[in-house]
């Protein structure tokens, strides 16, 4: 009889558990969601009000457009060089990606693989450039570039990223120091050199960790609006993120909201895009290349 009693007494208190291992799941998911919705309200908010007419949102007809209308993205398409801002951006953001993915794993894979005089010191001034605000290297890479001749194109823009940043070698270089021993001392038995270990073996295994750096190389190229404003003075070269700037009014002052966020949509669309193809490796990259090391 007791031992019934202390079987029951077992499966009442494992009732009881998963209850609350249930309750608990429902409250933490219904606050993500909820803190899901609210970091989406900037962005649906933006989305609704380039779908609504002027005459509409002076109205306050309400959150959601009635009836949508896309007159925004053909005022925006008809009345700007919309394709020459976008061939620009696409010009420079291409760029940068690849010179942020062949400079930063080289230089992280170097840190991570190769033992050389100073190289912990190298390392540690690297992290260290970090803390220096952008602000203050401004006015002597603008002298820089500028005695170069370099004002007034994308190589400012562009060459810069074929220079590895702090950030990126070190999240790379986590990841790089994660991986097993034994994979490089199979390649090294195989005859691989460290090109062809890199290239063949280590690559392949690095795709979290490098598309996590490729959303966060082309968001911040992208969406670059400081860069462009200095050194592009050329309204032929001007970028989404410029011309954005640029188009902030009519010609007559009147700012026309519906038509600002329906620019500020294209230029959200393709980071988003990305980021939503890219998502699983985007979490993986991020969680590994955090833990290891």
């Amino acid at each position: 009889m007791s031992e019934l009693w202390y079987v029951a007494a077992l499966r009442r208190r494992a009732a009881s558990r998963r209850l609350q291992d249930g309750l608990q799941s429902v409250v933490v998911n219904l606050i993500l969601v909820g803190a899901s919705a609210l970091a989406m309200l900037p962005f649906l908010y933006m989305l609704s009000t380039s779908l609504q007419s002027m005459s509409q949102i002076l109205q306050g007809r309400g959150f959601i457009p009635n009836p949508a209308t896309l007159e925004a993205y053909a005022y925006v398409l008809t009345r700007m060089p919309f394709f020459l801002y976008l061939k620009n951006t696409l010009t420079i953001t291409s760029w940068a990606v690849l010179g942020a993915v062949i400079s930063n794993t080289l230089a992280a894979y170097g840190f991570a693989r190769f033992r050389f005089p100073g190289r912990d010191l190298m390392f540690t001034l690297l992290l260290s450039s970090m803390m220096l605000p952008g602000v203050v290297r401004l006015v002597p890479t603008y002298i820089f570039f500028s005695k170069l001749g370099w004002v007034n194109t994308f190589l400012p823009l562009i060459v810069p990223a074929f220079f590895a940043g702090p950030f990126f070698v070190f999240m790379l270089r986590q990841f790089f120091r994660g991986l097993p021993e034994d994979l490089f001392d199979a390649a090294t038995i195989d005859g691989a050199n460290e090109l062809v270990t890199l290239t063949r073996i280590v690559m392949p295994l690095a795709r979290p960790a490098q598309a996590t750096m490729t959303v966060f190389s082309f968001a911040g190229s992208w969406s670059d609006f400081f860069g462009p404003l200095l050194y592009l003075k050329d309204a032929k070269l001007r970028t989404l993120a410029l011309g954005l700037y640029v188009f902030r009014s009519e010609p007559q002052g009147i700012p026309s909201v519906n038509n600002l966020m329906a620019i500020a949509t294209f230029m959200v669309l393709p980071t988003l895009i990305l980021f939503i193809a890219f998502q699983r490796y985007f979490i993986e990259g991020i969680t590994i290349s955090g833990l290891k090391g």
